[in-house]
């Protein structure tokens, strides 16, 4: 039953990859199709026409593709409830499709003219339409003022709710980065520190060492007993060298274990998720560890750039395997960063990572608009 479904769903076009959202639209919609069927019931000689029900379909089906356009279906609502408002055969005395789509526009709509455009219209339209063509009384004109205005502020309410959210997670995200990289600064610290100790700690057992066997040999015949307290503080020395050496091996080795496993490119569709499309060309192929790393990572700074920096809607990761290289571009239609284009360290961080490889990588705004990494690996037949 579930493949049916999502089969319709799929055919209808309906946007969103979760099934809550199409669920709701389906619910929305048929809430809307039940209200608005009441003058269908007792209807009075005449009232009902085939005109008048597909004028009412008209702003009732519309609202199904209503978060993959928000715009253009409430610009069709829109006619379609004002010609069912004058042609009124079957007439509605709230359009709750209206409302619904309005809603919808204040709170998914794209771009911020056509949120204002909107409340512009419902200042405009409104109050002439309801004193003039429907001749309504004062609580009636302030009613059908106001619902609209209610169904636009509660949008804009979820719209702001649904973006404060977002910054608290994008902050919440952005911290536990910085804490992971303190860590991270903390532990290359300390592996800093542990290598200076291993140095002082060799220099001198060394040192005594040396200098205890070079003293050995000249009085081994003349004083054996102080040449073998020298052979004893030699072996003395080497085993609290030995010791400590093990003990600072061991922090070192302790630190390892907790090393998470490097990425490879069989986790690709899961870095990209949601935030991005991800196309491949070409035949796949075993690569290198270090070039796997460098695919992954190369994505994942160009994926960060964009979020943080361009504003974009759609972004594309494609990987193009050729006979002797693997292409990496990572492309989006926004505004570009000109805080990495001049330099910022994510772009270094992804040249160095294509250049160890052998490879290279560039960046900067596309031609057409928005922004693109590239990065080109080698993986011929004689990279191992």
């Amino acid at each position: 039953m579930g493949g049916v479904i999502d089969e319709w769903v799929a055919r209808l076009g309906l946007p969103g990859p979760r099934p809550l959202d199409r669920a709701i639209d389906v619910g929305l919609v048929l809430a809307v199709a039940v209200a608005s069927a009441v003058p269908l019931v007792a209807p009075e000689p005449g009232g009902v026409t085939a005109l008048g029900v597909l004028l009412n379909l008209c702003t009732i089906v519309p609202l199904l593709w209503r978060r993959r356009a928000p715009f253009a279906v409430m610009v069709i609502v829109g006619v379609a409830a004002t010609a069912v408002s004058a042609y009124h055969r079957p007439g509605q005395n709230l359009q709750y499709a209206g409302l619904l789509a309005i809603y919808t526009v204040a709170s998914l709509g794209r771009k911020r003219w056509q949120r204002i455009g909107v409340l512009v219209v419902i200042l405009i339209t409104f109050p002439p339409a309801s004193l003039l063509i429907k001749d309504n009384s004062l609580d009636e004109f302030m009613f059908t003022l106001l619902l609209p205005l209610a169904a636009f502020l509660l949008g804009s309410l979820e719209r702001t709710r649904r973006e404060h959210a977002e910054t608290l997670r994008e902050r919440t995200e952005q911290l536990e980065r910085e804490r992971l990289a303190e860590a991270a600064r903390a532990a290359a610290e300390e592996r800093a520190r542990v290598a200076r100790d291993m140095h002082d700690i060799l220099a001198h057992a060394v040192s005594l060492m040396v200098v205890q066997a070079e003293a050995g040999p000249v009085v081994v015949r003349t004083d054996p007993e102080r040449a073998e307290r020298a052979f004893d503080a030699i072996a003395d020395a080497g085993r609290d060298a030995m010791t400590q050496l093990r003990r600072l091996l061991g922090v070192l080795k302790a630190d390892e274990t907790q090393r998470l496993p490097q990425p490879t490119l069989a986790e690709l569709p899961a870095l990209v998720g949601e935030t991005a499309t991800l196309e491949v060309i070409g035949e796949p192929r075993p690569v290198p560890a270090d070039t796997e790393i460098a695919v992954y990572r190369i994505v994942q700074e160009a994926l960060t750039n964009t979020v943080k920096h361009a504003g974009a809607q759609n972004v594309a990761v494609r990987l193009h395997w050729s006979a002797d290289e693997l292409e990496v571009s990572v492309t989006d239609d926004g505004q570009g960063s000109v805080v990495t284009v001049a330099g910022g360290h994510g772009l270094v961080g992804i040249r160095e990572r294509a250049a160890a490889c052998g490879g290279t990588a560039e960046a900067g705004p596309r031609p057409g608009g928005g922004f693109e990494v590239r990065a080109r690996l080698p993986c011929g037949e004689g990279v191992r």
